[in-house]
């Protein structure tokens, strides 16, 4: 019989959002792989994972998550993980990946289950969506995403300050994950496209040490990796004005 790899997107590190579906799916998982750096430390997905099942169901995976200049290391990693999980796919019917968000936007999940579907072709690969940042993020600033024929923009800062100047200089809202390292870029192209008084940004969302805050107090200085930017679309013509 064939096995199951499923990606089960666990929100963005609040266990209150993963979903109904989402905490079966882990628990109906014969194991439950996190993915987790080479320097050890518990990652949020595996937090979170370990709020609805057992310790001793969940597998730790080292992914090089934090690796772009290396390409030869991080494709070994890859290719470790892999081999990994398709091990346990040979000895489990239904083995479960969590991933922070969701597991089709920007997720490991995709390299995984790319290399995985090589090495086990007879798997079965299922996706849980999961809520994502710019979802909690909208939640807890009470900024709005989207109204009427707007256009939404996501744009990982890690592709260049100037995909998200392009995208800012656009009409709809623009939504920036992974700028943390780049927050004195971002904060510049905000102020020059003129997008800079309406936009937040937030980090650590759902967990002690969140903040969430206006990006006009944006200093210049580094902010964590897995920061996210809402700037939303600029909005004169009133309610319904864009539909």
């Amino acid at each position: 019989m064939s096995s199951t790899l499923i990606g089960v997107g666990v929100g963005p590190g609040d266990p209150g959002l993963v979903t109904v579906k989402g905490v079966e799916a882990l628990r109906a998982a014969d194991v439950v792989v996190v993915p987790v750096m080479d320097t050890g430390e518990r990652g949020r997905a595996e937090a979170t994972v370990l709020h609805y099942v057992p310790a001793e169901k969940v597998v730790r995976v080292v992914f090089a998550l934090n690796e772009r200049s290396d390409r030869a290391r991080r494709e070994a990693a890859w290719d470790a993980a892999g081999e990994r999980v398709a091990a346990l796919l040979r000895a489990h019917p239904r083995v479960a990946f969590a991933t922070i968000g969701d597991p089709n936007v920007y997720s490991t999940f995709t390299y995984l289950a790319q290399t995985v579907g090589a090495l086990v072709p007879s798997a079965v690969v299922e996706t849980v969506p999961g809520i994502t940042a710019m979802q909690d993020l909208a939640a807890r600033s009470g900024a709005v995403l989207t109204e009427g024929t707007e256009p939404l923009t996501l744009v990982p800062v890690t592709a260049g300050a100037a995909v998200l100047r392009e995208a800012l200089e656009g009409p709809g809202t623009v939504v920036a994950y992974k700028f943390g390292r780049q927050a004195a870029e971002v904060a510049e192209a905000l102020r020059e496209t003129g997008r800079l008084e309406d936009a937040v940004w937030g980090s650590a969302l759902g967990l002690p040490e969140e903040s969430v805050r206006p990006a006009a107090e944006l200093d210049g200085g580094p902010l964590p990796y897995l920061s996210t930017l809402i700037a939303p679309a600029r909005r004169a013509d009133g309610r319904g004005g864009k539909l």
